[in-house]
């Protein structure tokens, strides 16, 4: 099976889910991995950052030339708070699809974000020490820093085999 692997990262950590994916795909035939590119496979692994609770804008763009395709989308989120959220970031990226494009299955978790924006929600606290949201948004940049972890990677091997097997034997 002809697998592509597309992304778009903006700070290495859905890179680290690409060679993931990559790795997890050794006995397969990867045509493709690296940024948006016209290429034919009979699956496609599309993964992003998340920019504003969507896709970059390089995805979105790509994903549209899609038709007719199988795609994993994969992606990573600063913003960790829940799966209701992971739910939603799909549906966004649902609604960008072909009507002809299968969306297969969909893997997202939490990404380590910059030093920039902990200094950001520091400098913003101590304009407004009593603001909550602040302090989450704090606490959940802590909380992303060991993200992509271990089980994380884990959870994307088990799911990347499973899609495999899946997309080989249809039933």
């Amino acid at each position: 099976m002809k697998i592509a692997i597309i992304y778009d990262s903006l700070t290495g950590n859905t890179k680290m889910l690409a060679q993931h994916i990559e790795m997890t795909c050794q006995n397969e035939e990867i045509v493709y991995i690296g940024k948006p590119k016209e290429i034919q496979a009979d699956l496609y692994f599309i993964g992003s950052w998340t920019d504003k609770g969507n896709c970059s804008e390089s995805i979105q763009q790509y994903v549209k030339t899609l038709d007719n395709k199988k795609i994993v989308y994969f992606a990573t989120c600063g913003f960790g708070g829940s799966q209701t959220y992971f739910d939603q970031l799909k549906q966004r990226f649902k609604q960008i699809l072909p009507a002809s494009t299968t969306l297969v299955d969909c893997f997202i978790c939490q990404g380590k974000m910059p030093e920039s924006v902990k200094q950001r929600y520091l400098s913003l606290l101590k304009k407004n020490p009593d603001n909550q949201q602040l302090q989450l948004a704090l606490n959940n940049f802590e909380q992303a820093l060991s993200h992509p972890d271990q089980q994380d990677l884990n959870n994307l091997q088990n799911l990347t085999l499973q899609i495999i097997h899946q997309v080989k034997n249809p039933q």
